[in-house]
């Protein structure tokens, strides 16, 4: 049985790198380029009306950047995961993207070597990070343990909870996680308040960022 192609939706005022990057894609057997949009509102606008499996999602647009276009996408909880492209390598970058609730990172000056890849782990539910962002991400932690503002309360979280918190981390739905674990949607999403009550935690990006700290997610060098 053939699986469906990943649907993906270029964002970037660029209309030449839209270009390229659609001739990319488009030439993969598992990929089709189902939208093009020039601005962050476009490409939330577009996700909502097309529901791409993968938005690829330039950090700097006009009208609306590629941060805040992946915030209000994360608020949608549509399923859609965000690999943001970027020419920034700087951690002040790096950090805005996860807390956001991005799936990955890939610099354009690599994207002929690594958006590939990218988009096929995202999808996968994974979390893409080449070796240096993994380095910033690992610094900041260090940096956090250092000055006291990082404590292990994981410890605290049962086996069940720290399930629910990877599955979670990782975009399942409470009825797919309820399916896996073989318990009902209402109990996952008891487990998931306990969780993110004993962790702090607030919204999902928060969790994903945890989890990557924690070393609970898949990363892609």
């Amino acid at each position: 049985m053939i699986a469906d192609p990943i649907r993906v939706l270029i964002a970037d005022d660029h209309p030449i790198l839209r270009s390229g990057l659609k001739l990319l894609l488009g030439a993969e057997p598992d990929m089709v380029v189902v939208g093009e949009a020039n601005n962050g509102r476009e490409a939330v606008e577009q996700t909502i009306q097309l529901r791409p499996d993968v938005v690829v999602m330039d950090i700097a647009m006009p009208e609306m950047g590629g941060l805040e276009a992946t915030r209000k996408l994360s608020e949608l909880a549509s399923g859609t995961r965000v690999l943001i492209l970027t020419v920034h390598a700087e951690e002040q970058y790096l950090l805005p993207v996860i807390q956001a609730g991005g799936s990955g990172y890939v610099r354009k000056s690599q994207a002929d070597t690594d958006l590939l890849e990218a988009v096929r782990a995202v999808h996968r539910g994974e979390v893409f990070l080449d070796r240096p962002a993994t380095k910033m991400l690992l610094e900041d932690y260090l940096g956090r343990v250092q000055a006291g503002k990082e404590t292990d309360t994981y410890r605290t979280l049962s086996e069940r909870e720290r399930e629910v918190l990877t599955f979670t981390a990782e975009g399942y739905t409470a009825q797919e996680i309820a399916d896996r674990l073989v318990l009902s949607p209402k109990t996952v999403d008891t487990y998931r308040q306990r969780m993110m009550d004993k962790l702090n935690l607030h919204h999902r990006a928060e969790l994903v960022k945890y989890a990557l700290r924690k070393g609970l997610l898949q990363t892609t060098e």
